[in-house]
């Protein structure tokens, strides 16, 4: 008997001056030239902190302290796949953020939270939105599953 397995998937909400870097998403099969944040799955035997350490210096070639990490946000989504989405922010860093991954991202932008671009991925809209509201969870994708319960 197969066992039940989900996504697991860290992201990194890094801030300057009131605004979250936004990364645009190229030539990946997923969500092209929309902004998403600088994002990554989390592999085996790796914990999220280490996970989104990883991804930032792949992703923006930046270091992170793990203890420089905050959770954020926990966002439970389900698509065509269920997923847990890690969201972490950091305002302490090494390195200036630049495109470390040039056939995955052509564009990176210090955003407003407030007036994040038309093209930005709902869910990681969504996040924002209530991690500026200071809500650590949401869920999206579960739309049915209220309507079968009520």
């Amino acid at each position: 008997m197969s066992r039940f397995t989900m996504v697991v998937a860290v992201h990194l909400f890094l801030l300057q001056k009131q605004k979250v870097l936004l990364a645009r998403r190229f030539n990946t099969g997923y969500e092209d030239g929309k902004f998403s944040l600088p994002a990554g799955h989390v592999e085996a035997n790796e914990s999220c902190l280490a996970a989104m350490v990883r991804e930032a210096k792949e992703e923006i070639n930046i270091l992170i302290q793990p203890h420089d990490l905050q959770l954020a946000h926990v966002m439970h989504r389900t698509t065509d796949r269920e997923s847990i989405d890690f969201f972490f922010s950091c305002k302490i860093w090494e390195g200036q953020p630049e495109i470390n991954e040039k056939e995955k991202c052509d564009c990176l932008q210090w955003s407003d939270p407030q007036k994040l671009p038309t093209n930005t991925i709902p869910y990681i809209r969504q996040a924002i939105t209530l991690f500026q509201q200071g809500q650590p969870y949401s869920q999206m994708g579960w739309e049915g599953e209220a309507k079968k319960l009520s």
